[in-house]
């Protein structure tokens, strides 16, 4: 199809109240790189004054991190009707990135370190919990090889080699996995809980992440796999996106992996 009449919506989640830790930054790179390819995009904030059959206009999914008090003002809203449009919509097929707090609105419930439990969805089966306020925080630079099925094999196949994510970690709860594949195996950091070598989450074509970083700019190809996803669940039909010069955000890889002694896993060229 000719990009020029391919439209592209992404739904914000709530963006005043969960974006933390530049999270804004993944919807910023995704608009623009659906933009490059000469893609129209819509940025729809999904918030208070959103009424349940919006949620149905959406192809993208981008939720960010919030502190546990905006997290408990969210799922006040979240619920009814609009809890129902959302998981219509993730269980047909919608893709999206889930950071940090909003993954936590997927699961069960979050038990913060202070306060009542806050009842989650319950799409995705894992519960997150915080040990306590002297807990220590899983905090710093995180690297894991993605796993998850089938979403490891599309990007192997995109990239010619096995996805390395990089990011940023910053919480206090830890998640716990029940029935739901994680969405990789931590190289460097902590992941869901610092115990399982496991990081994040995915669900039909969902990722939940402790990723910041944000996420999207670090590793691009991950927003390219979102967008052409997006537009394949919308136009139901294949969809090849034109390649983009992503030569900065390669060496910028390069340029961590090295610093956290990880060299081995730079197999992508830094110029095209």
């Amino acid at each position: 199809m000719n990009p020029e009449h391919l439209e592209l919506t992404i739904g914000w989640l709530y963006p005043t109240l969960m974006s933390t830790y530049g999270d804004r930054g993944n919807v910023i790179c995704l608009q623009q790189r659906a933009q490059w390819r000469g893609i129209r995009v819509n940025v729809l904030p999904l918030d208070q004054q959103t009424r349940a059959d919006q949620f149905h206009q959406v192809d993208v999914f981008m939720g960010g991190g919030a502190q546990d008090r905006q997290q408990e003002i969210v799922m006040r809203d979240l619920r009814g009707a609009k809890a129902d449009a959302l998981r219509e919509k993730l269980e047909t097929g919608t893709p999206g990135v889930f950071t940090c707090g909003s993954p936590q609105l997927l699961g069960h419930y979050y038990e913060p370190a202070l306060g009542q439990r806050i009842e989650g969805l319950g799409l995705l089966d894992f519960v997150s919990k915080h040990p306590g306020l002297d807990a220590r925080r899983c905090i710093g630079n995180v690297v894991f090889e993605l796993t998850a099925s089938p979403l490891a094999q599309d990007l192997e196949q995109m990239l010619g080699r096995k996805p390395i994510v990089i990011g940023f970690e910053n919480h206090g709860g830890r998640t716990y996995l029940g029935n739901v594949s994680p969405l990789g195996k931590v190289v460097k950091g902590y992941g869901n809980n610092g115990e399982d070598g496991m990081e994040g989450a995915f669900y039909r074509n969902a990722i939940a992440t402790y990723s910041h970083g944000p996420l999207l700019p670090k590793n691009p190809f991950i927003a390219d796999w979102l967008i052409q996803t997006g537009l394949k669940q919308k136009y139901q039909t294949p969809i090849t996106l034109t390649p983009l010069d992503d030569t900065l955000a390669k060496q910028a890889r390069a340029a961590m992996l090295k610093r956290l002694s990880l060299t081995n896993l730079a197999q992508e060229p830094v110029n095209c």
